[in-house]
């Protein structure tokens, strides 16, 4: 018997609001029934992985121990939503794009209430 991952959990101050920032980040919409002041929000990926956000009384206070590493769509550099992610109001923690003189690298980002993911080379993984 094995096991399959439903949905990656969220502590969060703001459900809606972090629900919200990664609804645009993913181009996903929030469930239906989600609204501000909710103490749950649900972003749903087209792979049927559920994003749960889900309010708790502590603040993030250290570094993720998981955390998820991203790809651009096909037709988009990394660089290009490097900006993107930017703009929606995340904030880089690592640059880490050039590693040992190589450009494949990646940026970690930290989104809105500190949770940190990565985004990678818009080539990896792609064969």
């Amino acid at each position: 018997m094995t096991s399959s991952i439903y949905n990656v959990a969220f502590d969060s101050a703001d459900p809606y609001a972090i629900a919200s920032f990664w609804s645009a980040v993913t181009g996903r919409p929030l469930a239906s029934d989600d609204n501000p002041g909710d103490p749950v929000a649900t972003v749903k990926l087209e792979n049927g992985v559920t994003l749960y956000f889900e309010t708790v009384p502590e603040g993030k206070t250290v570094k993720n121990r998981v955390h998820l590493c991203m790809r651009p769509d096909r037709g988009k550099t990394r660089d290009e939503e490097v900006e993107r992610l930017l703009a929606l109001g995340a904030t880089i923690v690592a640059d880490r794009r050039r590693i040992d003189g190589d450009s494949r690298g990646w940026v970690v980002f930290a989104d809105p209430e500190g949770n940190e993911f990565d985004i990678l080379h818009e080539g990896v993984g792609r064969g």
